[in-house]
């Protein structure tokens, strides 16, 4: 990303603690492990992430439970501003890397492949939230209470058409069905969890996306469901069974930022 290089404050690492409140209120009572804050520190000093106008440092967020954030970041756009994110989601340092270079190795590749365009935005339905795993008031903490999970449910190409998990990916033509799958599986090697349709009925309507260091075997693999299988970015079988699923659909949240004029979209290297 352009612009100045975000300072991390000394003072921050030492600042930890302020994380263990005590829980309450239907918010699972945990504990915050220790490599959180040395991830977002290690993030934030290897100049990965930059501000800009579009990713601004906030206040450190503290929630209950284990809850918070140790340097929030509010993010409106992606890679260098080409792709909004809407509305702002406010997530940490190691998220916001993780979504460029998703955006940039699977994304715009898959929407290049399959449409011929580029992403200009995506609609993003939850960040950061102090919650319990799909919004249980017992267990563990869910990664968005960590600022270290997104959930996805839309992509907007250039042209103005939105192609939405929710209809997309069971119901949508040949094309859409091929590049939901095709970005899913770019989440699959770049996550260290992802879920979708089909994994359970939280997830019917939306991609959800997190960096649980736990969740990364021994061998490498992350922990993705649906799995991806081989042949699936070959065009889409059209009468593919429609979800059963019978959820009300999650709104989307938060004020949508105002458009931007965005730079034409250049398909980077992979990294």
């Amino acid at each position: 990303m352009l612009g100045a290089r975000i300072a991390y404050p000394a003072a921050a690492l030492a600042a930890a603690v302020f994380l263990s409140s005590c829980g309450g209120g239907g918010i699972p009572n945990d504990t915050r492990a220790e490599w959180r804050d040395r991830a977002e520190a290690q993030c934030m000093a290897s100049g990965q992430v930059r501000a800009s106008s579009y990713v601004t440092q906030v206040s450190s967020i503290r929630g209950r439970s284990a809850c918070g954030i140790l340097a929030p970041l509010r993010v409106s756009a992606a890679l260098g501003g080409r792709v909004r994110v809407a509305p702002t989601a406010t997530m940490g340092c190691p998220m916001t890397a993780a979504l460029d270079r998703w955006l940039n190795n699977s994304v715009q590749r898959a929407a290049m492949r399959q449409f011929r365009q580029p992403v200009v935005e995506i609609k993003q339905i939850s960040a950061y939230s102090c919650r319990g795993r799909n919004s249980k008031s017992t267990g563990k903490l869910s990664e968005h209470a960590f600022g270290n999970a997104l959930d996805i449910a839309g992509f907007t190409l250039a042209d103005g058409r939105t192609i939405t998990v929710v209809k997309g990916w069971w119901r949508g033509t040949a094309a859409e069905k091929a590049f939901l799958r095709e970005a899913f599986a770019g989440a699959c090697r770049e996550f260290f969890t992802v879920l979708g349709p089909g994994s359970d009925r939280a997830h019917y309507n939306h991609f959800h996306v997190d960096l649980l260091i736990t969740n990364v075997s021994k061998g490498g693999g992350h922990y993705c469901r649906p799995q991806p299988k081989q042949g699936l970015f070959a065009a889409a079988d059209d009468t593919a069974p429609v979800s059963t699923a019978s959820v009300k659909p999650i709104p989307f949240t938060g004020t949508t930022e105002a458009d931007q004029q965005m730079p034409a979209y250049t398909l980077g290297p992979a990294h």
